[in-house]
C-alpha cells in the first residue's frame, strides 16, 4: 500500500481559496467591534460632560489671587440637582448678554456666590453686607476693596455672584442677578497646572 501519498495529501495546506473568506470575516468582526468601542467610549464621554463633570478654562483675571489665567477646573453638574446654592461657592454659569464692547468669544462665567434670593446685598466702606450683616470674606487677599454695590434685594431664581479680583470682575456689579437655571455646576477642584491641583 502506497503511503506516501497519503501522508503528501495530509501534509498539504489547507484550500488557498477558503483562507480568504475566514480572514475577511474575522477582519470584519474586529473593525464591528472598534466601531462598538469608540462608539461606547464617545457616548460615555457625552453622559460624563452632560450630566457629570466638565472642564471649564479660566480666560481672565477676574478671580484672582483664588484662580489665574489659564487655569482649568473640574465642574460637578450634580452638584445642584442634589443640594443647594450655598454661600462662597464658585460656580460655573452661562455668560448672560454682556454691555458693548465685552469680549463675546466667553460663553460661561465663574464668579463667587455672595447672595442668595431674597437676601439683601450692598457695600460699605469697602466691605459687602448680607441682610444688613458684614461678610466674612477670607478668601480675599489683605486690602481687597468691594464697591459699587447699592443695597438690594436679590430676586426669587436669582443669585448675586462677585469675582475674588473685586477691582477687575465684571460679574453682578455689571451683569445683575445671576439666573439659577444658568448655572452649569459648581467649580470644585483646579486640574490644571499639575503643579497646582488643588480643591476650591
Amino acid at each position: 500500500m502506497d503511503t506516501g501519498a497519503r501522508d503528501d495529501l495530509l501534509a498539504r495546506p489547507p484550500d488557498s481559496a477558503a483562507a480568504p473568506a475566514g480572514n475577511k470575516r474575522s477582519g470584519t468582526r474586529n473593525l464591528i467591534e472598534w466601531i462598538l468601542i469608540i462608539g461606547g467610549a464617545l457616548l460615555a464621554a457625552f453622559l460624563v460632560k452632560t450630566f457629570l463633570f466638565q472642564a471649564f478654562y479660566i480666560p481672565s483675571g477676574s478671580m484672582e489671587p483664588t484662580l489665574q489665567i489659564g487655569d482649568r477646573v473640574l465642574v460637578s453638574k450634580l452638584s445642584y440637582r442634589l443640594g443647594e446654592i450655598d454661600r462662597g461657592d464658585l460656580i460655573v454659569f452661562k455668560r448672560p448678554d454682556l454691555p458693548a464692547g465685552a469680549e463675546a468669544a466667553v460663553k460661561d462665567l465663574i464668579k463667587r456666590v455672595i447672595a442668595l434670593p431674597g437676601e439683601t446685598v450692598e457695600t460699605r466702606d469697602g466691605a459687602i453686607y448680607v441682610d444688613g450683616k458684614k461678610l466674612d470674606e477670607a478668601y480675599l487677599p489683605d486690602g481687597s476693596f468691594s464697591d459699587n454695590v447699592p443695597r438690594q434685594e436679590i430676586p426669587e431664581g436669582t443669585i448675586w455672584v462677585m469675582g475674588d479680583n473685586r477691582g477687575n470682575s465684571r460679574d453682578s456689579r455689571v451683569l445683575g442677578p445671576v439666573a439659577i437655571d444658568s448655572i452649569h455646576g459648581r467649580a470644585f477642584v483646579r486640574i490644571w497646572p499639575v503643579g497646582d491641583i488643588s480643591t476650591l
